[in-house]
């Protein structure tokens, strides 16, 4: 069994943390506001990004020497779409309804900067191998905060993970006193994932302190 390089390693931990395309590069915020009110939905998001970066790093990898640099942007989107379309149609024949739920916010991968980035920076410059690994390592990087968006997400604005009851029963007041877990519905709200985002950043920098710009 072949053993990973450290540079190969390298490719698939660092997104995780010291160069994160969330919290370090600040890409694909918008999804991280827009699906993380709910588990289930977070880690299909994260699911999907992984199958289209990873597999679409290969392939553009594998093009890179016949693409006319003119159009390059065009083969690009052209692959995203193809695979997303792919992502689409598996979605709508086994998890039908949460197809609905995400169904704009899939197609929006298209224009996941993230995706473009790896293309333009590493899959036009590097085998498909390192490519491979490359875009597995940037799509968990964005999937673990995602997920870690939505599960606090969710289990504070709902009381819930992946719709299963974890708090109790909502709040029942009788007089002045109160039982059970009263639910945060600021959680739900996109601005909630900001703050979540924001947090998880300044927990970041506060244990790696080199990864703070300097003015």
């Amino acid at each position: 069994m072949a053993i990973l390089s450290k540079k190969d390693t390298n490719l698939i931990l660092d997104p995780l943390a010291d160069n994160n395309p969330i919290t370090i590069q600040v890409l694909g915020i918008c999804s991280a506001l827009a699906i993380t009110a709910e588990l289930q939905a977070s880690v299909v998001m994260a699911l999907s990004v992984i199958f289209v970066l990873g597999v679409g790093n290969v392939v553009i990898s594998l093009m890179r020497n016949i693409i006319p640099s003119k159009i390059r942007i065009i083969v690009q989107l052209v692959v995203i779409a193809t695979l997303v379309i792919i992502v689409d149609q598996v979605l709508k024949a086994f998890a039908y309804e949460l197809s609905k739920t995400l169904s704009v916010f899939v197609g929006l991968i298209i224009t996941n900067c993230i995706i473009m980035g790896r293309f333009e920076a590493f899959a036009l410059g590097n085998n498909v191998w390192r490519s491979f690994l490359d875009g597995i390592g940037n799509a968990l990087g964005y999937g673990v905060i995602l997920i870690a968006v939505g599960f606090f997400r969710e289990l504070l604005g709902s009381g819930t993970l992946f719709g299963i009851k974890v708090f109790g029963d909502p709040v029942t007041k009788t007089g002045l006193y109160a039982t059970g877990y009263e639910n945060n519905g600021f959680m739900i709200i996109p601005p909630a994932a900001l703050i979540v985002v924001g947090i998880i950043i300044w927990i970041q920098r506060s244990k790696n302190r080199a990864l703070i710009e300097e003015n």
